[in-house]
């Protein structure tokens, strides 16, 4: 028989039992548009977690203080400040492929102006820094380096900083005071929106890292070190010399530093994320086994209650692999259409949770290929063993069947 028939006559037993074909096929339409939604939100989410990450800049390579080794006691980045002003001017002057470097502190403070006050971040930094993070000054200029080395009482701000502490007014020339010490505003950074951490990048004030040190927190380490590379491919390279240069300036003391890509950042922020889209999408695909376990259980049933058909066929010339073809068709038919309307309706779901809570989505073509690739296979899988047990019916123990 050809199959063009045995596609048409598959066709016409799921035609005459209409309801009972789409509720066989509600579990694998849950199931898809279970886990294209799951898989969308994740997707998302990840996506936007790398596009924060990407307003940092480009080809960072971070040094962060801590990982070390005291009394038996071992410390990850961050525990403790043991990075100094020097380390950061023994990398720009003795690592090759870096375009620039910045020596950073970081610490929160009150500032005030105009008889207003606002609690900001306040940052130590380099003349490079807008390079590095790719951060342009919309208005003004950036500190010099003869700001860094007279300790100047310079800074530049955020936009979120100008409009609460100069509102509808030119910040550029204006004075603000940092723990009661003046400092004036050479320039304004262009907006920059939120972080991966959910912070206001431009709730910031820059001022020279010197001047930090030296009149603000008065203190002698820094918090990190970032570095521009001067190419993707030349990022590893770069990690190593700059380990390599600061075990050296050690002397032989256990590492107290951790040198991390903009990569490897990325790779942590999204870890999170990617573990929940892959545990929600196993939870939604076990939708789909169950959808599965109901098309085998529908089949079974049509199996027993066809019985006199399929021993009439058989008794007049049709082959087994034609009746278990035929079953096969009917189980793939089943899923693959519970599969396309599931796609769609986890599209529609998404872009309902998108509109509705504001979470950011993406529906990516792989996603939507493996679910209906996944939803046929389960079809082939499941339908297997009734269409098997059609096939080997004997004919005329099928024809006395009632």
């Amino acid at each position: 028989m050809r199959f063009s028939t045995i596609f048409i006559v598959a066709l016409r037993a799921l035609r005459r039992n209409a309801m009972r074909s789409i509720l066989t096929a509600l579990g694998i339409i849950i199931g898809v548009a279970a886990v294209i939604t799951m898989v969308s939100i994740g997707n998302g989410a990840k996506a936007q977690i790398e596009a924060q990450v990407a307003t940092l800049g480009q080809n960072i390579i971070t040094v962060f203080p801590g990982s070390f080794s005291q009394g038996g006691m071992r410390s990850g980045f961050g525990a403790a400040l043991t990075l100094t002003p020097e380390d950061a001017e023994a990398i720009a002057a003795e690592v090759e492929d870096v375009d620039g470097v910045s020596a950073e502190i970081t610490e929160r403070s009150q500032i005030l102006a105009n008889g207003l006050n606002w609690n900001t971040t306040v940052k130590g930094e380099s003349p490079d820094y807008p390079y590095i993070r790719n951060w342009l000054v919309a208005q003004g200029t950036m500190f010099n380096e003869q700001d860094v080395k007279s300790l100047a009482k310079v800074a530049v701000i955020g936009k979120t900083v100008a409009d609460q502490l100069f509102p509808n007014e030119d910040p550029i020339g204006q004075t603000l005071r940092i723990r009661n010490l003046p400092f004036r505003v050479v320039g304004l950074l262009d907006t920059k929106g939120f972080d991966m951490r959910g912070q206001d990048q431009d709730d910031v004030v820059l001022i020279p890292y010197t001047s930090h040190m030296r009149r603000v927190s008065r203190r002698t380490n820094i918090n990190t070190i970032l570095i521009q590379g001067s190419a993707p491919d030349k990022l590893d390279k770069v990690k190593m010399d700059v380990e390599d240069l600061l075990t050296q300036r050690r002397r032989g003391r256990e590492p107290d530093f951790t040198v991390r890509t903009q990569e490897e950042i990325a790779t942590m922020a999204t870890a999170t994320s990617s573990t929940m889209t892959l545990l929600l999408a196993a939870i939604a695909g076990v939708s789909l086994i169950v959808g599965g376990i109901g098309i085998m259980n529908i089949m079974l049933v049509s199996v027993t209650e066809r019985t006199r058909e399929i021993g009439i066929r058989l008794a007049i010339g049709a082959h087994g692999r034609d009746v278990l073809t035929q079953f096969l068709i009917e189980a793939i038919l089943l899923s693959s259409l519970g599969g396309i309307i599931g796609v769609c309706l986890g599209i529609a779901a998404s872009e309902i949770v998108s509109q509705t809570n504001g979470w950011p989505v993406l529906v990516s073509p792989s996603s939507v290929f493996i679910a209906v690739g996944f939803s046929a296979a389960v079809g082939v899988f499941f339908g297997f063993y009734p269409a098997r047990k059609a096939a080997r019916l004997d004919p005329i123990e099928a024809l006395r069947y009632e």
